[in-house]
């Protein structure tokens, strides 16, 4: 209970110091991160997780996966991808794929010893966008607001693109170490499940939409109501897919998509209740992540691990994203701006969880959290530090002079 205790005041001292904190771009999850690092080091910590031996853990950071794909799915603003249709099918449907290969590809060369699926399974974790820790950039004006938009649905969609490839890499590298190994079996298993997943979240969010709007329609229900229906909607989604043998990660992301277009027609911040709690159940992880960075560090350096982390957020994404958005009507510096900014936050961290989870320590599982780690936090950094810049270079190449930073 000590440390739900700490925890909690160190949020609560975000919130009441977050105007302050966001002028040095110091955003929640990073504070959350510095006060783990901070509460778990040394050699006889304040508080220590074991998380081996957490009761139901692996559960709970499934659960939280699950609604933060909902979430994600349910705030990807239409009219952006109407508008923008052509950057964001390029983003997604050539740029992806092929920073997933670039991924593979480096993670061959760096660690030719590990297994082909756990290095695919590497790539799915540190291949997703998170913008979470580096909220300034799409809050900051002085960047274009195009490019912002088209990030924030780009973070929306690609979590739930991509797990299901992380769940089918995992189940073939759980293989890879199981006697009389069948890789095709297992692929097969993992693609029926994303197949039942993919009924149940159009069920679970047909369904519930169309008995929502027309309950706010015809009056029966009120504004709180709804917000408590829309919780439930993941929640159902994912255990109804888990029931009948499904993906619950990607049943709630379809739920999701299914259920958007009638939350805009209920009133406004209807997904306010399972954002806020999203957000609040993220931070905790964000905490956490703080004593597997103290875990990582303690071991020592590994420089190939460093090297790969340093390629996988930088060059691993920007030459796909470059090379897709040629013959948009994108600017290069605009291509390169949306290739650099890919920050790795909380589903890298929920992907390298669960893996390290599924996976024996012989089948890679801490070998994928240790790169996880390194990744992310040297995302953090280097996208922490490029906001300011960045927001600076656009307001000169607009106006010819610096403009005050302005957030919305």
């Amino acid at each position: 209970m000590l440390a739900v205790t700490v925890i909690a005041g160190i949020l609560f001292t975000w919130c009441v110091l977050s105007r302050r904190l966001a002028l040095w771009s110091i955003t929640a999850p990073v504070a959350m991160m510095v006060a783990g690092i901070a509460l778990t080091s040394g050699s006889d910590p304040p508080l220590v997780f074991d998380f081996g031996d957490m009761a139901g853990f692996e559960h709970a950071v499934e659960v939280v996966l699950a609604l933060l794909l909902f979430v994600d799915a349910t705030e990807v603003p239409a009219g952006v991808i109407r508008r923008e249709r052509r950057v964001i099918a390029r983003l997604l449907g050539a740029a992806l794929p092929m920073t997933l290969g670039a991924a593979f590809l480096t993670a061959l060369a760096f660690f030719p010893d590990q297994p082909g699926w756990v290095l695919a399974a590497l790539a799915t974790v540190v291949v997703p966008l998170d913008l979470a820790p580096t909220a300034a950039v799409v809050k900051d004006k002085r960047i274009p607001a195009r490019l912002r938009d088209v990030l924030v649905v780009e973070g929306g969609l690609s979590d739930g693109i991509v797990s299901p490839l992380f769940l089918l890499c995992v189940a073939a590298a759980a293989e890879t170490h199981t006697a009389g190994a069948d890789y095709a079996e297992a692929l097969l298993h993992a693609v029926g499940a994303a197949v039942l997943a993919v009924g149940a979240g159009s069920l679970i969010g047909y369904v519930s939409g169309w008995l929502l709007r027309r309950s706010w329609e015809g009056g029966w229900t009120l504004p709180v109501a709804t917000r408590l229906a829309v919780l439930s909607v993941p929640i159902a989604a994912y255990s109804l897919s888990g029931a009948v043998g499904g993906n619950g990660f990607v049943a709630s992301f379809v739920a999701g998509v299914c259920i958007a277009p009638a939350l805009r027609r209920l009133p406004a911040g209807t997904v306010t209740m399972t954002d806020d709690l999203v957000t609040l159940l993220t931070l905790a992880l964000w905490f956490l992540f703080g004593q597997l960075v103290n875990d990582e560090f303690w071991d020592g350096f590994h420089l190939s691990v460093i090297l790969y982390a340093l390629l996988s957020v930088t060059l691993v994404r920007l030459v796909p994203v470059t090379l897709a958005l040629i013959g948009t009507d994108l600017p290069l510096s605009d291509a390169l701006f949306l290739g650099w900014m890919g920050p790795r936050g909380v589903t890298s961290v929920v992907f390298g969880l669960l893996a390290a989870l599924e996976l024996p320590a012989a089948g890679g599982g801490d070998f994928i959290s240790r790169v996880m780690v390194i990744t992310v936090m040297v995302s953090i950094v280097l996208h922490g530090l490029s906001t300011e810049p960045l927001g600076r270079l656009y307001a000169r190449r607009r106006n010819g002079s610096p403009e005050p930073r302005g957030a919305e």
